[in-house]
């Protein structure tokens, strides 16, 4: 019989702390022992914690993540009333898309019951297993009814995504629709064609965000909702009109708003041409809209549309709400999802569609071009962005209104945490942007005339982390920001063709420095007209705080003037440079990869010190392995030897650094496999998280081969030793990588500025 240690057990079943995420992984069941705490007799433990208390079931099971997707087939999709069975290939997509944009885990339930009053006890009984119920293709108005009750009868965030996943993005493209149209909302005329759960949800959700309900005409499958009907249930009644509106073509006279939710091609472009100028019409019905997109399109010229399909400008796609929505409201407990909650969402996704597009999104949908505007109303569903943005928002308005059960304090870390739950380990580089918004620096990108240039510089500027200055042909520079729709109002530009007098002043400059190195004033003139030698020459004067150039010529080519007028750091030998690989489990750094075609070992022990000092740079504790194909002398030749001889070497030179070698990689990564067969090591514990390459080949190999068929995000190079804060992109760097060089490149520069003043 297996004795189980009482809080070994409670460990083994623990999932959380209350106010608190952790992402959790999968539990090994490998050996008697753990199944003995994962089933019987360790299971007995939570189980009397959660008897004792049944708020306890949150910490010690996956309750707190997990969803139930719920229907009974009667409205799906298009299809309408196909039964349960029909409609459980849509409940589980909807599992599978919880999953991929917020982490949340999913039971689909298919359930097999039409009457209101059994369904809602069906799925009130169900309240122990779920943190949170999403509702999913039911009829109205029965949907209202079963909503209404369980929200009354339910303590766990509960929503009919059919009804408020589309009232929440289309308010949000409404807000933007407006602001673009130039028209107050209190002030629009609306017609809002089908009366179903969605369309009674969308009109509501407008009146709360100020749409008047006089403002609205609504239409069902019976005309418009007028006082005098006899067949209106409580909930179409609260939209009839009493103006003097007969038909659908009265109701579109000068009318700012159409929203469609009922059928493909009902509405008339004639009636298009009689809406008030600048109309916004969101045609919902699917696969079929409303109106053919590119026939609406053609009929008005100043026309603002939204569909819900994806091969259409602004897609109405739920998956922009719901995912989001139950992580904030699951991340605090909230006993409901309330109205505020839905505002909170409606304007975070309002407000990220006016900030600038992250280069994964325009990778994503091959477009470069993507901006807030007429065909740009709302974000795409693969922005990684929302989950970030929107949930915060739902969490705080659920603290702000009362129904947290457990408040979130450290925002911060609580957005660390919300991309870890989708894979996205950006702990370090948000540290480096934090520290860098602190203190901003001026950067100075010598490559200006580059569209990715460009982006990242309107992204530094907008999120505070740097104040770009563009280097290049002013025109060109201008032209691209014209052409791409850019937001560099304000943005310094420096045309090296203007200045000639400061070509001059840099001409002597670069003359005094390099006369006796084989330099003519002639050849200083010549080469200060390259943008690499004046931008070199402004941070070498302090025009600048810092550099940054290379992404569209070869590093050799870049890093040559940078050394040749800003040179290393005193007691520095050589340069070196290092990348930094995010992975899931923690962030690597791998030296030298760039610069050191086949350092001795000396010049290794120089680059170990270099790259020891840049790791702790990143608030890291640095743990060194020199890399090599032989472990421990199991192979003689002359790259070993180089690499014990330095390893040996930098023991001596740095007593308090954590290094080993040499030995293979795979070795130096394994904490198992030193363990068992080299427990010796200095490294046996943790493993290795910094790697020095025994040639710039195996380094250079190494990492672009993780960064291109191991999914690994390759940070870098980091140029180190130089005397002042100099960084060169990689060729053809993505947008992303170049805004986390700059903000390196800041906190570089803040540190420079702190040990000299």
């Amino acid at each position: 019989m297996i004795k189980v240690n009482k809080q070994d057990a409670l460990n083994y079943h623990m999932e959380g702390k209350p106010g608190k995420i952790e992402v959790i992984p999968t539990k090994m069941v490998s050996t008697q022992h753990d199944l003995a705490l994962a089933y019987s007799p360790g299971v007995a433990e939570p189980c009397k914690e959660i008897a004792a208390d049944k708020e306890n079931v949150y910490k010690y099971t996956a309750k707190g993540n997990l969803v139930g997707v719920i229907s009974n087939g009667t409205a799906v999709l298009g299809l309408g009333n196909i039964g349960p069975d029909a409609s459980k290939p849509v409940m589980e997509g909807k599992g599978v898309l919880f999953k991929k944009f917020a982490g949340i885990d999913v039971f689909d339930i298919e359930i097999d019951c039409t009457d209101p009053a059994e369904f809602v006890r069906i799925v009130k009984s169900l309240e122990p297993t779920f943190g949170g119920i999403n509702l999913e293709d039911i009829k109205a108005p029965e949907s209202f009814k079963i909503e209404n009750a369980l929200k009354e009868q339910m303590n766990i965030p509960l929503m009919h995504d059919d009804q408020h996943g589309t009232a929440i993005i289309s308010s949000a493209a409404l807000l933007n629709a407006l602001e673009l149209a130039g028209k107050k909302i209190g002030e629009i005329k609306m017609v809002v064609n089908g009366a179903g759960a969605a369309a009674i949800a969308c009109a509501k959700l407008y009146v709360a965000l100020g749409v008047k309900m006089d403002n609205i005409v609504m239409f069902d499958k019976g005309g418009i909702i007028r006082p005098e009907r006899n067949d209106l249930d409580i909930y179409r009644a609260q939209f009839v009109t009493l103006r003097k509106i007969n038909t659908l073509e009265d109701a579109m006279r000068d009318a700012d708003v159409f929203v469609g939710l009922s059928a493909g091609n009902v509405l008339n472009p004639d009636f298009v041409k009689l809406m008030a100028p600048n109309p916004i019409i969101f045609a919902l019905a699917n696969p079929d809209p409303e109106i053919p997109y590119d026939v609406a399109m053609s009929t008005r010229e100043d026309l603002i549309m939204a569909t819900g399909r994806s091969d259409h400008p602004n897609q109405v796609n739920n998956v922009l709400g719901f995912p989001y929505i139950f992580r904030g409201a699951l991340d605090v407990r909230a006993t409901e999802i309330n109205e505020e909650m839905k505002l909170a969402a409606v304007h975070a996704l309002a407000k990220l569609a006016k900030e600038p597009v992250p280069d994964i999104v325009h990778k994503a949908y091959g477009d470069n071009t993507i901006s807030f505007g007429r065909f740009y109303l709302i974000p795409k569903p693969l922005d990684p962005r929302l989950i970030t943005t929107v949930s915060p928002a739902v969490a705080k308005a659920a603290m702000e209104s009362g129904v947290a059960k457990y408040p979130i304090t450290d925002w911060e870390g609580y957005e660390q945490e919300l991309q870890e739950r989708i894979g996205i380990d950006q702990k370090l580089m948000t540290r480096i942007n934090n520290q860098a918004k602190k203190d901003p620096k001026r950067v100075l990108f010598a490559e200006a005339d580059n569209y990715k240039i460009l982006k990242a510089a309107q992204t530094v500027k907008e999120q505070l982390i740097a104040e770009p200055i563009l280097l290049g042909n002013r025109v060109r520079i201008q032209e691209i920001i014209h052409e791409n729709h850019i937001d560099l109002q304000g943005v310094t530009i420096i045309d090296p063709f203007e200045e000639d007098a400061k070509r001059e002043e840099f001409a002597q400059i670069l003359y005094k420095k390099r006369q006796r190195k084989g330099l003519t004033l002639f050849d200083c003139r010549r080469l200060v007209r390259d943008r690499i030698y004046f931008g070199s020459l402004m941070l070498e004067t302090g025009e600048v705080d810092a550099l940054i150039s290379g992404l569209t010529r070869d590093y050799s080519r870049t890093i040559l003037p940078a050394i040749q007028v800003i040179g290393v750091e005193e007691g520095v030998n050589k340069v070196a440079g290092m990348y930094i690989i995010l992975n899931k489990k923690e962030p690597y750094f791998f030296a030298d990869t760039t610069v050191n075609i086949n350092p001795t070992a000396d010049e290794l022990v120089d680059i170990i010190g270099l790259t020891a000092r840049t790791v702790k740079f990143f608030d890291t504790e640095p743990r060194m392995a020199v890399l090599s194909y032989s472990n421990f002398g199991s192979v003689q030749g002359d790259i070993p030897n180089k690499g014990s001889e330095a390893v040996r070497k930098a023991k001596q030179r740095y007593p308090d650094l954590l290094i080993d070698g040499e030995m293979q990689a795979n070795t130096a990564l394994n904490r198992n496999l030193l363990r068992e067969h080299y427990p010796f090591s200095t490294l046996a514990e943790k493993g290795a998280n910094t790697l020095v390459f025994p040639t710039l080949t195996a380094g250079n190999i190494a990492y672009k081969l993780l960064q291109e068929i191991g999914g690994a995000e390759a940070i870098g190079p980091v140029l180190m030793g130089m005397r002042k804060p100099v960084h060169i992109l990689q060729l053809g760097s993505s947008i992303r990588e170049i805004v986390n060089m700059v903000a390196i490149a800041v906190v570089d520069a803040q540190n420079y500025n702190n040990k000299h003043i």
